[in-house]
């Protein structure tokens, strides 16, 4: 009798755990779209080609890296948090090493990623000391209760999450000391490098993340678009993920990420046509851009700047990386 009663038991986990797995499978599919941006500005086509190359090849190992995240059947918010934390050892962007001076001469970094399954965020402003702040993000996001830590305080929660900690020199790099110089001058220039990544997943899932150095010169204690939920960042499963990059105040000022979700939600628009109307009717030229992918896997790259670094891949093949048009 006791044998008999273990075999049905037995037989009864079993066939639990093959419901579960069989689930798992039909709510799989074998469809996914990434999108990456390396930032919007004034990228003169005149650029050497050595330089433009190093750009495209970086956008390739980024793109790559998420790439075979999904792939392997990953899910959007690993796929995001691998690929910005790659921009964030990459000089030539304006996120990790790399980042910008503030007027202060300091680096003050921000990031934000969010889950478009639930709705669920996390984000940081003013980081000084935590080498990949997308990741200070996502711990905000996975064990506290708040979405934004600021400064000190965000800081403070990375060394007691044991992420790597460094001086706030580890930032700089010469290029970014000759642009704060340049700007202190009052030469005219434009910020690009601010990076970005949103996916949909074989799960049917969202994502959205946002890395950054913010602008160069800008006041100590300024907090841009990137690590505010609905402006520079946003995912909801019910419509699309966004990322931006730009003039930061001017994704704050019309909510960037929120009101494209809005648009297809409340008016029924495609993602191209809402992301379209935003960055050609409602933003000014020379603001920026954005990137986006809805929950069909259809992607946006927009951009009212003369550049855009920028790439997609999907499970149908595509792989494409560029800067213009």
């Amino acid at each position: 009798m006791r044998i008999r009663i273990l075999f049905v038991v037995l037989a009864s986990l079993f066939l639990s755990q093959m419901l579960a797995a069989s689930g798992k499978a039909q709510g799989r599919s074998s469809k996914y779209t990434i999108v990456i941006h390396g930032g919007a500005g004034t990228i003169p086509e005149t650029i050497p080609d050595a330089v433009r190359d190093a750009y495209l090849g970086s956008l390739k190992k980024a793109l790559t890296i998420g790439r075979n995240v999904l792939a392997k059947g990953g899910t959007s918010l690993e796929a995001v948090e691998d690929v910005i934390r790659y921009f964030e050892t990459d000089p030539k962007f304006n996120a990790g090493i790399g980042a910008v001076y503030t007027s202060a001469g300091r680096h003050e970094l921000d990031a934000a990623i969010m889950n478009g399954e639930n709705l669920d965020a996390g984000a940081v402003a003013g980081v000084e000391h935590i080498a990949h702040p997308i990741t200070l993000a996502k711990l905000v996001m996975e064990k506290t209760r708040h979405i934004l830590l600021a400064y000190q305080g965000a800081d403070d929660f990375g060394k007691q999450m044991g992420l790597k900690w460094v001086p706030n020199s580890y930032f700089d790099t010469p290029q970014r000391k000759t642009e704060l110089e340049e700007y202190m001058n009052k030469i005219k220039r434009h910020d690009h490098g601010t990076v970005g990544c949103v996916c949909l997943d074989e799960y049917g899932n969202l994502a959205a993340g946002t890395s950054t150095g913010g602008l160069t010169g800008k006041l100590p204690g300024r907090i841009g678009d990137s690590p505010c939920i609905g402006d520079g960042t946003y995912a909801n499963n019910q419509t699309c993920a966004v990322s931006g990059t730009g003039i930061g105040e001017q994704y704050i000022r019309y909510a960037v990420g929120f009101n494209i979700n809005a648009l297809m939600a409340y008016k029924g628009m495609s993602l191209k046509e809402a992301v379209h109307y935003i960055i050609h009717d409602v933003l000014k030229p020379g603001d920026g851009g954005v990137i986006a992918v809805d929950r069909r896997g259809n992607y946006a790259m927009d951009f009212n700047t003369t550049g855009m670094f920028r790439g997609v891949a999907t499970s149908g093949g595509t792989f494409d990386v560029k800067i213009w048009k």
